[in-house]
């Protein structure tokens, strides 16, 4: 398959990512199938599509006229057996567990015609734990968006099976869609960036669990002496504190590893309360007007936020 002919592009999650991601194609000139498990969560997610549509407008990423466009080559369906029967391309942004993945993967693989590519968007896995569920482990790989809004990088991550057609379709792909690909050598957790950007999650996670300090005072610690406008914890909440959660979690039972357990017992109690991050408007801090946002912060003159 060349790519000249994708046309539909099927999105399987339609949460903070799969939502960027479908929005990203439908802006690249694709027509986009948003598939989830039922219409109530697909109509939210429509609903912060177009919030994000407007955000790239402001952002000066899409004019008025070109966002609506966008939105409208965007469609919706509950049923995989609609949603799939079409596609030419499939990008999959689901929880973090590797069993989940592979049943929808295999599901997915009597559905599509054999040319569709699968992609997935893993955070932390290797792309080889479910390949062979796949069914098409040659037209399979990992690629990786990071926040839409702010960066353009995307890591195209093959496995040992997948074919060198389908690595640079992909690479085409995301030029298309107006992304700069970052392709991987070798199969790596973490891809490039979030290998780095794990060590200092974890980090100040490991800070914050054993109560060496408050999760401002990490924060403003880092964003103090590296100058930079957010800290860890700030970050955490925009991944998604559940998703970071997850991805802790399961490695902590993968690897056996005190400390990680830890850590994922405290994202824990966040999650339990819902507070997820920005996405809920609450997480370690409360939006859309952070405290770690605002004049004074580092100085530590803005009031504290609840925990």
């Amino acid at each position: 398959m060349k790519i000249e002919d994708i046309s539909t592009v099927l999105i399987i999650g339609s949460g903070t990512m799969g939502q960027q991601i479908g929005f990203q194609c439908a802006a690249g000139g694709y027509e986009v199938i948003m598939h989830d498990v039922n219409d109530d969560v697909l109509k939210s997610a429509m609903e912060r599509m177009g919030r994000l549509a407007q955000k790239h407008i402001r952002g000066g990423g899409a004019g008025q006229k070109e966002a609506e466009a966008a939105m409208e080559r965007i469609k919706t369906e509950t049923d995989p057996e609609k949603a799939g029967k079409n596609a030419d391309f499939l990008s999959e942004s689901i929880p973090e567990d590797p069993e989940l993945k592979g049943r929808v993967f295999a599901e997915f693989n009597t559905i599509c015609p054999e040319h569709t590519i699968f992609t997935t968007n893993t955070s932390s896995l290797l792309p080889s734990m479910f390949a062979g569920a796949t069914g098409r482990p040659d037209r399979f790989a990992a690629f990786h968006f990071h926040d839409t809004k702010y960066n353009k990088i995307v890591d195209i991550m093959p496995h040992p099976g997948t074919s060198g057609q389908t690595v640079e379709l992909i690479e085409s792909f995301a030029r298309r869609i107006g992304m700069i690909p970052i392709v991987l050598k070798k199969e790596n957790t973490g891809y490039v960036f979030n290998a780095m950007l794990m060590q200092l999650l974890e980090s100040a996670q490991s800070l914050a669990a054993n109560g060496v300090a408050s999760v401002e005072d990490i924060d403003r610690a880092w964003m103090g002496v590296m100058g930079m406008s957010i800290g860890p914890f700030g970050l955490i909440d925009n991944i998604g504190i559940d998703t970071v959660w997850k991805v802790t979690d399961y490695w902590a039972g993968q690897i056996n590893d005190l400390q990680a357990k830890k850590n994922a017992d405290f994202l824990k109690k966040y999650v339990d309360k819902g507070y997820l991050g920005t996405k809920t408007g609450k997480g370690f801090y409360t939006y859309p007007n952070p405290s770690f946002a605002r004049p004074g912060f580092i100085e530590g003159k803005t009031e504290k936020e609840e925990q």
